[in-house]
């Protein structure tokens, strides 16, 4: 799957989570292990580990699988990361920081 579907999965799949203030990022210029980065806030911890599990099984269903996911124990901020797209999920206080 190429970045630029995969990054178009992603974004649906953080619009079925109800994922807040989406904002995604071309890094392909700056940044030599990734193409993308995605920033999303979840409203709570809770909502944050959803984002993150409903996001990692609605790729896998595609036949894509994280290359790690990292944070999930505590919830404040998710790094997932697909390797063309990184996903960074975090609450709103976490992200303002």
């Amino acid at each position: 799957m190429e970045a630029k579907q995969l990054r178009k999965s992603i974004y649906t799949a953080l619009l079925d989570a109800k994922a807040k203030d989406i904002c995604m990022l071309d890094v392909r210029k700056i940044c030599d292990f990734t193409d993308y980065m995605v920033i999303v806030s979840g409203t709570s911890s809770r909502h944050v580990q959803s984002i993150t599990d409903n996001t990692a099984e609605s790729l896998a269903g595609e036949g894509r699988k994280p290359l790690g996911v990292e944070g999930k124990k505590i919830g404040d901020w998710i790094l997932i990361d697909f390797g063309d797209v990184v996903i960074h999920v975090m609450r709103p206080e976490v992200r303002d920081f």
